[in-house]
């Protein structure tokens, strides 16, 4: 079993990831980015949407919202979510590696690190070409990680994130000359301990791009944050978008 096909880590550590001051976050997120303004009733694909966190305020400005997971127990927690909040959207329980809907939208998103998960290079560029596809001539992908260069400026220091009935141990380690990161948690609650990782692949801001062309995009951009603030050394995000090109 590959790692984030583990059922119990996303139940487990959903609080971690997502936390309430994040869900308040990305709906001001919304509200405020010039990146997540795409126009009246945009067909949006959330991919690896978990609980809903960007799905449902997107959801509830009116954009036609379709979310994708692997995990069933994030797909129930953003039904959950998008009832309560009064929003639709569509939710499919899909692996990203396969998931692809012919030019069916104008925007795909894919957010909170959520991106370079396969340990195989061209599987990577694989999810980055479903998405080409699945966007319409024009349309726009956006994907947000943590850049190479923002890791480096503090990586090395765990780091704890206190729970309302626990608390979590996080360790990053650099691997295989800065081309992936394993990251390490510890959750403590109740006297137990559950322990898991997370692996991934570290890109730079010039290494990502490079893989969106590959993938056939053009235009592509760098940003710092979702406030379109440039990529630098001061940056907490690297955000790249592209645009799938119109024929001719």
């Amino acid at each position: 079993m590959r790692w984030y096909e583990d059922e119990s880590l996303w139940s487990d550590f959903s609080s971690t990831m997502f936390p309430a001051h994040r869900w308040d976050e990305v709906a001001r997120l919304v509200d405020a980015s010039p990146l997540l303004a795409f126009g009246s009733g945009a067909r949006v694909l959330d991919l690896c949407c978990g609980p809903g966190v960007l799905a449902v305020p997107l959801a509830r400005r009116g954009d036609a919202v379709t979310g994708v997971d692997l995990s069933a127990s994030m797909l129930k927690g953003a039904r959950k979510a998008l009832a309560g909040a009064g929003a639709e959207a569509e939710l499919v329980r899909a692996d990203m590696l396969e998931f692809v809907r012919p030019a069916a939208f104008d925007v795909v998103l894919n957010v909170f690190t959520s991106f370079g998960y396969f340990d195989d290079h061209e599987d990577n560029v694989r999810v980055l070409r479903n998405a080409h596809d699945s966007l319409v001539p024009g349309g726009r992908l956006l994907i947000d990680v943590m850049g190479k260069e923002v890791l480096a400026g503090w990586i090395g220091r765990p780091q704890v994130v206190e729970l309302d009935d626990g608390y979590v141990i996080q360790r990053d380690t650099v691997l295989d000359s800065w081309r992936r990161l394993r990251t390490d948690w510890t959750l403590v609650r109740g006297g137990t301990a559950r322990e898991a990782s997370i692996h991934c692949w570290l890109y730079s801001a010039a290494e990502l791009c490079a893989l969106f062309e590959e993938a056939g995009f053009t235009a592509v951009e760098c940003f710092g944050g979702f406030d379109a603030s440039p990529y630098g050394q001061t940056s907490r995000r690297l955000i790249v978008r592209g645009t799938r090109p119109q024929p001719g």
